[in-house]
């Protein structure tokens, strides 16, 4: 049994909501090629997910703000040519 607890933010940032989950880490699955994954917070939308930033023990909630917040603006606010 796991003893990762699922945590869950919501941020307004530059007026728009987001909506973040952590997920525990992934080990890798050599049968079907998924190299695994660490503890990272995901977000959420429209029913999909997406991999924002490592999950890290004991991180402040404001340094996870910023994280967050840094995260959608190279990634999801970043202007597309």
């Amino acid at each position: 049994m796991s003893s990762h607890k699922t945590d869950q933010h919501h941020v307004i940032h530059r007026g728009r909501k987001y909506h973040f989950v952590s997920y525990e880490a992934r080990e890798p699955n050599l049968k079907t090629g998924d190299a695994g994954l660490p503890a990272t917070w995901f977000l959420i939308r429209a029913g999909k997910r997406w991999p924002a930033i490592p999950e890290l023990p004991d991180q402040d909630p404001e340094a996870i703000f910023t994280a967050f917040t840094t995260w959608l603006d190279d990634n999801v606010l970043a202007a597309k040519p």
